[in-house]
């Protein structure tokens, strides 16, 4: 028989039958002797408890002691023992005991990292409740007691389960029952922190930050006590986010590094003293090799940070710029779309202005004019800027230290023969005479030493010889110029090529169409090979493999690139590699509006070089449509990186070979090429109409285009312009289309619209559905900028706790994808919320990282937004000459043009307006406020917008006014 006292008392019989108890009494007496089985229970207890009136006797109970009897029949003994009564049944008869049993059980599994049997046993003790415990009981002591501690293990075991589940990945099934049980037990901490890990994975750190302030002003409230160490460290751990990417570090070594110890200290040395150090010398002589180990020298010493950045790839000069911005991990447009007044190189100089960096460029000497100009620049606007290049010329510029590098000496030459050589045979040796004579007959070049060793994979030192003489013709003639040596190391590469097999020489040429590197899918798909072949490559040193991705020495990609254009392959290799990078991208584009972003977005990452390379190549042949689609394809991934302006010029190129009559079936793709293309004014003059009426065509609001990031690029790129209702309606239109991120792209813009028309509640609706939809989608960024959004609007509303809770989820969303210019913009903002809420200081410390994320972001548009909230701040302390002299430059940097910009500059003018009116200057007052006023009026400001401003009520009110009369 089995009882039941989690919630109203019952007996089963082994069939599942109930027996019948009778009435009240009888059931609160079996509650009573079942609360601890086995375990005797004074009568006089027994009568108190069951009728606290005493009207119940001893005759009496004795009778429902017999009826119960009666009625559990010989299953169940109740026995008299001295002055009480006890129920014999096994504790596990007993739904109370064995709850208590699983729920320890699960408690250990789950301690233990037994995750999933924790989370089964503990569902099963949790479903043996059926109520409150002891429910008859309502005004018995002894019953209270019990149910009170019952309640409390219950509430444990639901949150171990919900931990449980938690573990399993279950966030969101979760977050509505940790919700109630929250509201239910607000004092206590542990639902609390469950909830808000459930909601941070989900992405919700703004709900969670919310959570964390509700349960800590509860338990100051009822309490007069603060959060627990624990909940103090995860809310410390919501609020972490860097958003600072490192630049590119100098690439890990896979070999030794032999005979250049003393360079290598020399070069650093140089470095000290001059700020432009080149290393010279033919390919092959180990420029790289020198230039990575000084770069790893001096990281600390020379300089505070090293950037590295590899140029053999570039194919020409227009991709410099974007190239270091790159290695820099920033973005190459940053937040404008359009006409803007920063270029790459503005951008570069912004961002390393204030830096302490050794820029490391390597492989100069096909883009010589452009480095020498761009390193030219960088050093004269950037003081603490070190550079190092590595050429086969010098780049000219004036204050250039130039370190010629030179074959190894002998002995050096040989310990490197030596050590490449026991890499491919384990115990090598030889007369160090007969090495020294083949490292002479290779010019002691690295690269031909490190190629011949190689070799002994399958030859033996006498055959090495042999072939070195048959094939290079090295005699005993003492030194040779330059140009021999380059001869001779070409001579190496044709050597060491006419060895492989056919397969081996066709996947190595068709191989150089590759832009930098690649994976060995790509390899194996674009080169039309196997992983036998590509190993086989690698273990000849023909191709070079790292962290799953092969690389070719851009000595031997020039050679072997000859080969693939003899063998009359150029064409149909760089078409097979168009095709691949398109099938790419196409695959990652909608991934990176999705849950996959941070998946998807490091791997086309990795493939940028060869996207811009598959471009080139379309463009130059021209093969409109297929240069068409990967611009297209790309355009996601382009903007959330910041990078479309390294596609830039091949969209301009590509519209001028066109015109504005896009291919049959294009007119979308077509489109987004012209928003590529769009930093040049002209190009958008002449193709924005056509592009405009080939988007609606495509999203026509009842049926999906194929490339939804170009509307919200479309409305961005409209906003400045004189009718940008057009762009407007044609966002709006998406509300039901069946494509979800366009939606919610939609129901962002329209949050604008609703602003103006229905005011600010509504305006939050829409914004709040929009959050939520891209965070249903996955979409990071799309949820940052509705967040942003929401928060300026709890701002304007005096919701300085809510709006500064938004940022900071906001921030988390943009840190993940290292986005440093959003985590600047996001910082001006929170700023702006402490500022409002009276922490002065919490806001100038956020306005003074942001200018120090905007600096090395190259951003002047964030640049000036922090210098602003700084002028505000100095303005709050009556510093009226900071102020002024912080406005001044803020209204410098801010970009008149671009929408993002206008509530900045709004507050700048009027900040200069309230220094003027301090001072007792006021007609120099008036004017600026009327140029604040003109500035958000041209801007399209509703009187509603300007208000979320945050600048004081009366000149908000009196901006406003002057936006309503325009």
């Amino acid at each position: 028989m089995r009882f039941g006292i989690l919630g109203e008392t019952r007996a089963w019989r082994d069939d599942g039958t109930e027996v019948p108890l009778g009435g009240p009494a009888r059931r609160a007496l079996l509650a009573l002797l079942l609360i601890r089985p086995g375990q005797v229970v004074p009568s006089d207890r027994l009568t108190e408890e069951i009728d606290p009136d005493g009207v119940l006797s001893a005759h009496a109970l004795q009778s429902q002691v017999s009826r119960l009897r009666a009625a559990l029949g010989p299953t169940a003994a109740i026995e008299r023992s001295g002055p009480g009564y006890r129920i014999v049944v096994a504790d596990d008869d007993v739904d109370a005991c064995r709850f208590e049993r699983l729920a320890g059980q699960g408690r250990t599994a789950l301690r233990d990292g037994e995750t999933e049997r924790a989370v089964t046993l503990l569902r099963e003790a949790l479903d043996l409740w059926r109520g409150p415990a002891l429910a008859e009981l309502a005004e018995s002591e002894t019953a209270r007691a019990a149910a009170t501690r019952l309640e409390e293990l219950r509430l444990a075991a639901m949150e171990d389960r919900i931990e449980g589940e938690l573990r399993l990945g279950e966030h969101r099934a979760m977050v509505p029952e940790l919700r109630e049980l929250v509201g239910r037990h607000p004092l206590r901490e542990r639902p609390a922190g469950l909830l808000m890990r459930a909601l941070s994975a989900e992405g919700g750190q703004a709900e969670a930050l919310v959570v964390f302030e509700e349960t800590r002003r509860h338990l100051a409230e009822e309490l007069g006590a603060d959060p627990s160490a624990e909940l103090v460290a995860l809310h410390r751990e919501l609020l972490s986010a860097d958003s600072s990417p490192s630049p590119s570090a100098p690439p890990a070594q896979l070999t030794s590094f032999v005979g250049r110890d003393e360079e290598v200290a020399e070069v650093a040395g140089l470095l000290r003293v001059a700020r432009l150090v080149t290393l010279l010398g033919p390919g092959g002589v180990g420029k790289t090799r020198l230039s990575v180990e000084v770069a790893v020298e001096s990281a600390g010493a020379v300089a505070d940070e090293v950037c590295f950045v590899e140029l053999a790839a570039l194919g020409d000069g227009a991709g410099l710029a974007p190239a270091l911005l790159g290695a820099l991990g920033l973005r190459e447009r940053g937040l404008q779309v359009g006409d803007g007044p920063q270029t790459p190189v503005d951008r570069l100089i912004a961002a390393l202005s204030h830096r302490v960096l050794l820029l490391v460029l390597d492989n100069c000497e096909h883009l010589i004019e452009e480095t020498a100009a761009l390193a030219a620049r960088l050093l004269a606007a950037c003081p603490r800027l070190r550079v190092l290049a590595t050429s086969r010329e010098p780049l000219g510029v004036i204050g250039e230290h130039l370190h010629q590098v030179r074959p190894l000496d002998g002995d050096a030459a040989v310990r490197l023969f030596t050590d490449r050589a026991r890499a491919v045979r384990r115990g090598f040796a030889a007369d160090p005479r007969r090495v020294r004579r083949i490292c002479a007959a290779l010019d002691d070049l690295p690269l031909a030493i490190e190629l011949a060793a190689a070799r002994l994979r399958a030859l033996d030192l006498g055959e090495l010889e042999g072939r070195l003489n048959d094939r290079l013709g090295v005699g005993a003639r003492g030194s040779r110029p330059a140009d021999g040596r380059h001869r001779t190391l070409r001579s190496v590469v044709a050597w060491s090529w006419d060895l492989l097999t056919e397969p081996e020489r066709r996947a190595a040429r068709r191989f150089t169409v590759f832009a930098g590197s690649a994976t060995a899918e790509s390899a194996r798909r674009v080169c039309g090979t196997d992983a036998e072949t590509l190993e086989s490559l690698v273990d000849k040193s023909l191709l070079e493999v790292s962290h799953g991705r092969y690389r070719m020495l851009e000595t031997i990609r020039a050679y072997g690139a000859e080969r693939l254009d003899e063998a009359g392959e150029n064409d149909s290799a760089r078409r097979a590699h168009a095709r691949h990078v398109l099938e790419l991208v196409r695959t990652a584009d909608p991934h990176l509006r999705r849950a996959g972003q941070l998946e998807w977005l490091p791997i086309v990452v990795a493939e940028h070089e060869n996207l811009l390379a598959a471009v080139r190549w379309a463009v130059e042949a021209q093969d409109a449509a297929t240069a068409l689609e990967l611009l297209a394809s790309a355009s996601t991934y382009l903007w959330i990186r910041g990078a479309s302006a390294a596609a830039a010029p091949y969209a301009i190129r590509l519209l001028d070979a066109i015109g504005d009559q896009p291919p049959p079936g294009l007119g979308e793709e077509y489109a987004t090429t012209v928003l590529l293309a769009s930093s040049d004014r002209e190009t958008w003059r002449r193709h924005r109409a056509t592009a405009g009426r080939a988007l609606a065509a495509a999203w026509p609001g009842d049926r999906a285009g194929r490339h939804p990031a170009a509307l919200l690029l479309w409305m961005l790129r409209s906003a400045g312009e004189s009718d940008p209702q057009a762009a407007f309606t044609l966002l709006t239109a998406q509300h039901d289309c069946p494509e979800p991120w366009a939606r919610a792209v939609a129901r962002y813009v329209s949050g604008f619209g609703t602003l103006g028309v229905r005011g600010v509640e509504a305006a939050a609706r829409d914004f709040g559905t929009a959050a939520e939809e891209f965070r249903v989608l996955g979409d990071r960024w799309g949820t940052a900028l509705a967040l942003d959004m929401l928060a300026g609007l709890a701002g304007g509303r005096g919701d300085h706790a809510r709006a500064i809770a938004l940022t900071d989820e906001a921030l988390t969303l943009t840190g993940r994808l290292g986005a440093q210019e959003d985590a600047a913009d996001l910082l001006v903002n929170r700023a702006d919320y402490l500022a409002a809420a009276g922490d002065a200081e919490a806001a100038r410390a956020d306005y003074a990282k942001a200018a120090d994320l905007a600096r090395r972001a190259g951003s002047t548009t964030c640049l000036g937004a922090a210098l602003r909230g700084l002028g505000d701040i100095a303005l709050g302390e009556d510093d009226l000459d900071e102020a002024e002299r912080l406005y001044a430059e803020a209204a410098q940097r801010l970009d008149p043009h671009w929408i993002r910009s206008l509530g900045n500059r709004v507050r700048t003018l009027a900040g200069l307006g309230r220094v003027a009116e301090a001072r007792g200057d006021q007609a120099t007052a008036r004017t600026r406020y009327r140029e604040a006023a003109e500035a958000a009026a041209a801007g399209g400001s509703t009187p509603d917008a300007l208000r979320l401003l945050g600048l004081p009520g009366a000149l908000s009110d009196a901006l406003a006014e002057a936006v309503s009369g325009r």
